[in-house]
């Protein structure tokens, strides 16, 4: 499979489906978006201090993934700015084929309280089932703020792993596990 925006879809604005070569065009906006949001305590996969360097090679080696049509990148805009960002990455095995991960929802801390997180996770809805994908799963960290979104979207608590990953300052966080069916 490779790229190609899938033919029943389009995201209600300010929330839009990039290309491979836009999200390659916009890893400057993206590393900072990233570095802003774990600097704000993000539990998001990374440690301080997050160069972005590091923050915008993350986002280049997406790509592939990207590019092959195994996962799907939405951006929240606010002006010509980033504001936001989610990911669906599609489960590859045979006999996962209808289901997907929800991955690196961010907003940035200026442009949050305004129903960005919301809008890409509705458009994410729309993305998976556009895909043939009715079961979404993610995880968060446990006490963070999205712990508390994901419910109000209509996601599932599963249930809460002890220690899973070191947070944005490095103490272990237990991280809380969701599922969302779309049928």
């Amino acid at each position: 499979m490779t790229f190609a925006f899938p033919a029943t879809f389009r995201p209600e604005p300010p929330v839009a489906l990039l290309t491979p070569d836009a999200v390659r065009a916009a890893v400057p906006d993206l590393g900072k978006l990233l570095c802003a949001c774990v600097e704000d305590g993000a539990g998001i996969g990374f440690v301080l201090p997050l160069p972005e360097t590091k923050a915008e090679a993350f986002w280049q080696s997406r790509l592939p993934a990207l590019e092959a049509g195994e996962a799907f990148l939405m951006v929240a805009r606010q002006g010509a700015d980033i504001a936001g960002v989610v990911m669906l990455a599609l489960a590859p095995q045979d006999n996962g084929l209808h289901r997907a991960e929800v991955a690196k929802l961010m907003v940035h801390p200026a442009h949050r309280r305004k129903g960005l997180a919301r809008a890409l996770m509705a458009a994410v809805d729309g993305l998976a089932l556009s895909l043939g994908r009715w079961l979404l799963v993610l995880d968060t960290v446990t006490g963070d703020r999205a712990e508390k979104l994901y419910p109000t979207c209509g996601y599932r608590k599963v249930g809460v792993i002890p220690d899973y990953a070191r947070g944005s300052h490095g103490a272990l966080d237990a991280t809380t596990v969701f599922y969302k069916d779309l049928r």
